[in-house]
């Protein structure tokens, strides 16, 4: 259930997560149940989360990130590096979007 959002709302929260540290490390025990629920528990409460893959992790960084993605039902706002952003809001969301200008 990806959330479509717009070039401009993606830049913007990229922006947002500039600063982030990283809450979540996947190293070679690879995406558990047990990750997924606590990724999901953050992103209920944040909105955004920062993750990294450490290099003792071989798998592909992109099918790593979008499995992570899928499984929380939430959207990736981009990947760089070895480190990958996803995006949830809430059901009170804090994190304001910039609005989609209709046409």
């Amino acid at each position: 259930m990806a959330l479509n959002i717009t070039t401009k709302q993606r830049a913007y929260l990229k922006s947002l997560a500039q600063t982030m540290d990283p809450l979540f490390n996947i190293g070679k025990d690879k995406i558990s149940p047990e990750l997924i629920t606590a990724i999901d528990e953050a992103l209920a409460k944040r909105e955004l989360v920062k993750i990294s893959i450490l290099k003792n992790n071989d798998d592909d960084i992109k099918e790593t990130a979008n499995t992570v993605a899928e499984r929380t039902r939430s959207t990736l706002g981009q990947v760089i590096g070895r480190r990958f952003v996803l995006y949830k809001p809430a059901k009170m969301p804090k994190i304001e979007l910039p609005k989609v200008k209709k046409a």
